[in-house]
């Protein structure tokens, strides 16, 4: 499991929204069309850009408001794996601590390179740091 967080000087109600409004997550994160925030609800959606190369399809597993939101992580177009991102909102004292775990990474050995830990990790630290720089511009 790969685990990164992050401490965002918002309420966690704040957080939430940008991590659960269509709207809001197209402006840091991916425009997700078919988004909706219900357990059990799929939702897909590409990389940024015109390329389409890389085909994401998740389904939501947990909610619990302003505190926890789970949800698979596949990549149907490259391998038959499945995984699991969970967000987790802590807040105190006025900030909030945001922390993103992804587990079973290693289920996308079938995909190639791209897929390693390693690229994750990066992936997700960058995008912590723009949901940190959007929320707080």
């Amino acid at each position: 499991m790969i685990s990164t967080k992050v401490v965002i000087k918002e309420a966690a109600e704040k957080i939430w929204q940008a991590l659960t409004e269509k709207d809001q997550m197209k402006e840091w994160y991916f425009d997700i069309p078919d988004f909706e925030l219900k357990e059990g609800a799929v939702f897909n959606f590409y990389e940024p850009g015109e390329a389409r190369q890389f085909h994401h399809r998740c389904q939501i597993k947990e909610i619990v408001p302003f505190k926890k939101l789970s949800h698979t992580w596949t990549h149907p177009s490259h391998s038959k794996g499945e995984s699991l991102v969970t967000w987790l909102l802590k807040e105190e004292n006025g900030s909030t601590e945001v922390t993103l775990q992804h587990q079973g990474i290693e289920n996308f050995t079938d995909a190639g390179p791209e897929f390693a830990a390693e690229s994750y990790q990066i992936g997700w630290e960058e995008l912590l740091a723009m949901l940190k720089n959007y929320l707080t511009v």
